[in-house]
């Protein structure tokens, strides 16, 4: 079974060794490498190739959010980012999901939820079940309303099941769980996000969630 291979990108030495020990204590996943600031990071992706890049949104020179652009915004890129926040509300990590961010995880997580995480987007999932993830994404997206308009009638292009697909998305559920909420064959499901993303432009889940606060189809909750 081949490792999932992760790239640590962070200007904290102590962060950097004690996620690289964490997670190479974890079957199937190795961290390939390390990564001081953003321009670091990119350069580190193109070298060593990982699969999964944990990355800290503050950093100097190039931040964060810049590097995750750079290194997911390739039509044939491969890489997942995870962005890494001490705050759970963090305006940065709003942006980062935009950029193209698969999900986000506080640095005080324990072995377990950094493990479990790498596994999800390395998967090729979005991290988005934790409700701390849909509250950030719905807070700042309210704040981001001037944009809602054109957002919304780029929604008309979708049918009224792609529609009722993506709203449930930005709800954090899975595929298993919207084909039992529709009625319908997981495959099924697969098949309508697929069409969501092309037609909205989107790289994934992620992305859709996001889209569907900033677009207003789904309102955050005492909005």
């Amino acid at each position: 079974m081949t490792s999932i291979r992760v790239l640590i990108a962070d200007d904290q030495v102590m962060v950097r060794q004690g996620f690289t020990v964490l997670l190479n204590a974890e079957p199937g996943i190795e961290v390939v490498g390390q990564a001081v600031d953003g321009l670091d990071a990119v350069a580190k992706v193109a070298e060593l190739a990982p699969d999964v890049v944990l990355m800290d949104i503050r950093m100097p020179g190039l931040s964060g959010i810049e590097a995750t652009e750079r290194v997911t915004g390739p039509a044939d890129a491969t890489v997942k980012v995870l962005v890494l926040t001490t705050f759970d509300l963090d305006e940065y990590v709003y942006e980062a999901l935009r950029a193209g961010a698969s999900g986000f995880l506080l640095k005080d997580a324990s072995a377990a939820e950094l493990a479990h995480a790498v596994r999800v987007v390395a998967s090729g999932d979005a991290l988005l079940a934790p409700n701390i993830t849909k509250r950030l994404i719905a807070e700042f997206s309210r704040l981001a309303g001037t944009h809602r308009a054109p957002l919304r009638d780029r929604v008309g292009d979708l049918t009224e099941r792609e529609t009722e697909v993506l709203s449930l998305i930005a709800q954090g559920l899975s595929n298993a769980e919207i084909a039992v909420r529709l009625v319908v064959a997981e495959q099924t499901v697969k098949t309508h996000v697929s069409r969501v993303l092309v037609k909205l432009g989107l790289r994934d889940r992620t992305q859709a969630a996001v889209f569907a606060y900033e677009s207003g189809l789904v309102r955050p909750a005492g909005y």
